[in-house]
């Protein structure tokens, strides 16, 4: 199987949400993750689109392909 990959934002977190960075995938609903630097922020999250895309394919729920947004990383 090919590789997908999907674009990912990443932005920094306030003080009040812990700081940090946030890393978010647009085209998984509710597939995100965090880390204290913008790359741990995106190793992190790659985990867990690893981990998006299992649960799916366990569920037998489509996956989407990646779209051609622009990847803020």
């Amino acid at each position: 199987m090919t590789r997908l990959e999907y674009p990912i934002a990443i932005e920094p977190l306030s003080e009040e949400d812990g700081g940090g960075f946030a890393a978010i995938v647009p085209d998984l609903p509710g597939c995100m993750s965090d880390g204290e630097t913008p790359e741990a922020a995106l190793a992190n999250v790659r985990d867990a689109i690893a981990a998006w895309i299992e649960e799916a394919r366990e569920l037998d729920r489509a996956i989407p392909e990646p779209s051609r947004h622009l990847a803020l990383v």
